[in-house]
């Protein structure tokens, strides 16, 4: 058996030294010294599936009503959404007298018998969970009797003195911001225990140092991942200002970064890209962000340290992923996606990713996460990087991309190896994106010793509607506000599909353009998307 390391072993000492009533108890306030605030909408229609016992995140179901807290849904992640109580949002914008008081109910049987998962005393969800109950205190407890209230407040001071025990955390991507914040929540209404925000400010600008890019992508590299951590330093630099603290200047810096890098990734809907875990998610939550963090005007075109690229003409925009995959510690949520793309026009999407079900089984998670289930090229149905519950295992080791531009059109170039150990072979692709944005053309290219097998997808957007010309050659693409255009390709066998989409509030049948490149022949297709009439 393997010995802990010296900082696991001190961090599990806190935490025990932490959990002692001798020490946990004392002075516990009557109430939050000083308001936190929610700053983010919840859903009505979520909340009243709360009051019907269902849970709905991330794209998947659980449980949630009185004496259900250890029912297990298979998900990790739903799991944990049930213990931070993130959803408490959602039940207060029902805003009915029942939601008011199913809150009540369901936190005061969590504070009765709390659940034995580990996973409820993980400092990311104990972090959600502190900033929670004092962000709705005034929704679900504040007109509660003297018992209830005494009762939380001396669970909330203890849950921070777990969380001040635990840092620094042993999650390496967002999470860790996530339990900064419930910390930094919890001096700012418990001021008494100074302690608490010192030692959040003690690891708070490693922590930003380690999870923001030079160019603001987050290091998971998911546009998911970029929304939730600039909500996360948000809210820490407002309850900083609330607790009269000035915010570090790498907290600062961070969130000036961040904006920026967040509209790279949005298309023309206002929502998300899909990427590594990302779903579309809502499009006033995403300006109320960008809103809150303050930072004005549009994005760069590209993010060099990210590795995502931007190509914008006309009405059109066209994202493509050409960065390595996010190192190991911060991979959780990666995709095997290397140089996918997905394009839009206007607000209507046409190419698009799958999305994702973060909160679904585990074999969803692998199918949205294969190669399969992005817009790019896969040879052999083999993903270009291994996946695994954690992370990814074998990997693109070299991604290159070069770009340019001439006229208000673009070019790109870019190529990765996650092949090479397998079958010694080189993806490159390039692309082009005219001046008026309504002719996208693209080379996908085999470099390899042996002629592989290989299929080029194009998944469809739900509200595309496709139909395969009868010479096999081209699909003509119906968009929902009625444009029309026409994919058309050389070198590869041409068929239309089913596909799914997973990137909106509920699964939806889709279809994918599929091109399959023909035994022994070129490892070359060249394919073009062009608006027609």
């Amino acid at each position: 058996m393997t010995a802990p390391s010296p900082r696991r072993w001190l961090r599990d000492a806190r935490r025990a030294i932490a959990r002692l009533p001798s020490l946990r108890m004392g002075r516990v306030p009557d109430a939050p010294a000083l308001p936190v605030r929610d700053p983010w909408p919840g859903d009505s229609g979520r909340g009243a599936r709360l009051l019907r016992g269902e849970l709905e995140f991330g794209g998947g179901v659980r449980a949630l009503r009185p004496g259900a807290w250890n029912e297990a849904s298979g998900s990790a992640l739903l799991d944990a959404s049930a213990h931070d109580f993130t959803w408490l949002r959602d039940l207060r914008a029902l805003g009915t007298d029942a939601a008011r008081l199913r809150a009540r109910a369901l936190v005061a049987e969590w504070i009765a018998s709390p659940p034995g998962a580990a996973l409820a005393r993980r400092p990311d969800v104990v972090g959600a969970r502190i900033t929670a109950w004092l962000g709705h205190y005034d929704f679900f407890a504040a007109t509660a009797d003297d018992t209830f209230r005494q009762k939380l407040m001396s669970r909330l001071v203890s849950d921070a003195r777990g969380l001040s025990a635990a840092l620094p955390t042993e999650e390496l991507d967002a999470r860790a911001l996530t339990a900064l914040k419930g910390l930094i929540a919890a001096a700012v209404a418990l001021p008494e225990h100074a302690g608490f925000l010192t030692r959040a400010l003690r690891f708070l600008p490693q922590e930003i140092t380690r999870q923001v890019l030079p160019d603001g992508c987050h290091a998971e590299r998911s546009p998911a991942a970029q929304l939730a951590a600039l909500q996360d330093l948000t809210e820490i630099r407002t309850l900083l200002q609330a607790a009269q603290t000035q915010p570090p200047p790498s907290l600062t810096g961070a969130i000036e970064r961040m904006a920026p890098a967040l509209r790279v990734m949005r298309h023309g809907d206002g929502g998300l890209a899909l990427f590594n875990g990302s779903r579309e998610e809502s499009s006033s939550l995403i300006e109320i962000a960008l809103a809150q963090a303050g930072r004005a005007g549009r994005g760069p075109l590209a993010l060099t340290d990210g590795g995502f690229q931007r190509l914008q003409a006309g009405r059109s925009v066209l994202i493509v992923d050409c960065g390595a995959p996010p190192p190991q510690g911060v991979d959780r949520s990666a995709h095997a996606g290397t140089l996918s793309m997905e394009l839009s026009v206007g607000r209507d999407r046409m190419i698009v990713n799958c999305g994702a079900v973060p909160g679904g089984s585990l074999e969803w998670r692998d199918a949205t996460r294969a190669t399969a289930a992005h817009s790019t090229l896969v040879i052999a149905d083999v993903s270009s990087s291994e996946l695994r519950p954690d992370g990814l295992g074998r990997r693109p080791g070299l991604v290159e991309a070069q770009r340019q531009e001439a006229n208000g059109a673009h070019w790109l170039e870019a190529s990765h190896d996650g092949w090479k150990k397998l079958f010694g072979a080189v993806h490159r692709r390039r692309l082009y994106l005219a001046e008026s944005g309504e002719d996208v053309r693209g080379e996908d290219v085999v470099e390899a010793p042996t002629p592989q097998p290989f299929t080029l997808r194009f998944h469809l957007h739900p509200d595309v509607n496709a139909s395969l010309q009868q010479d096999g050659e081209a699909v003509l693409l119906r968009l929902r506000s009625g444009g029309g255009w026409r994919l058309r390709a050389d070198g590869a066998r041409m068929s239309l599909d089913e596909s799914i989409y997973l990137g909106g509030h509920e699964p939806r049948r889709s279809e994918q353009v599929v091109l399959t490149g023909f035994a022994d022949g070129p490892q070359q297709v060249k394919w073009a998307i062009s608006k027609v009439g």
